[in-house]
């Protein structure tokens, strides 16, 4: 099928890979942005996979802890001017402040007070994410340029605790607090990949049918939150670290831009 110039570019653009891999990646997937994503993993172009899930919209990320409740938002709008004005981020405190006083809920629709901000900031504006948590202790940690942020909340354990996971999700990217909570479709796109890497590397039979249990072993535990390695201690798991401190994490959200 054809596809547009536009489309090549966006590919192009996130993955670093080549404008001709990228038409014949979405011409092979019939157009489809992900599956062209796979289509360029499979052919062993591993960046491809680390950069196509960047997001090029702007805006920023703020937290808030007060009264035993975190708020967390992400409010994202269209230039990097306006994300670093007073007027946006001023925006971006006013829904934290009305996620903490239950004036808005995390799944609300669109913010009535978002919306008339729009005219005055000549942007189009809009939240993508925002939740509110608690538990016996918060932390939370936002990336010195807004645009990677964390809460955490804990049963058990300290604020000391709870900042010190929250900085560590925002340097690995946890997609789920424990292993079995990956999605199986997550799995199986996965293991259509390494099923193709291997027969590209001439691996068959049984062998095959071993690695792939360890690659999903792999897989599951380095998209686990309680698995990974902690970053100020790598020899210890998150799980372990909360072990020691006789706590558990509740919840964790991660936003990221």
């Amino acid at each position: 099928m054809s596809v547009s110039i536009e489309k090549i570019k966006e590919l192009r653009d996130s993955t670093g890979v080549s404008m001709t891999a990228c038409k014949q990646a979405l011409e092979e997937a019939n157009g489809d942005y992900e599956g062209a994503v796979d289509i360029l993993r499979k052919q062993g172009m591993a960046k491809a996979a680390k950069k196509a899930d960047r997001s090029t919209s702007e805006g920023a990320i703020a937290l808030k802890i007060e009264g035993g409740k975190g708020a967390i938002a992400q409010l994202n709008c269209e230039t990097d001017f306006m994300a670093r004005s007073d007027d946006f981020l001023t925006l971006l405190d006013k829904v934290l402040n009305s996620l903490l006083s239950g004036e808005i809920s995390p799944d609300g629709a669109e913010l009535d007070f978002v919306k008339e901000e729009v005219l005055k900031l000549g942007e189009n504006v809009y939240v993508t994410g925002m939740n509110l948590l608690d538990g016996d202790h918060l932390g939370g940690y936002v990336h010195s340029n807004k645009k990677i942020g964390v809460l955490v909340a804990l049963n058990g354990g300290n604020e000391e605790l709870a900042r010190d996971i929250a900085m560590h999700a925002a340097a690995t990217n946890p997609a789920v607090l424990s292993p079995d909570e990956v999605s199986e479709d997550l799995v199986n796109r996965e293991k259509s990949i390494w099923v193709e890497q291997l027969a590209a590397e001439g691996k068959v039979g049984e062998i095959v049918e071993k690695i792939m249990v360890g690659k999903e072993k792999k897989f599951r535990e380095e998209s686990a939150l309680l698995k990974q390695a902690f970053i100020k201690n790598p020899d210890q798991t998150i799980e372990q670290l909360l072990a020691l401190a006789g706590a558990s994490i509740r919840k964790f959200v991660r936003l990221a831009i």
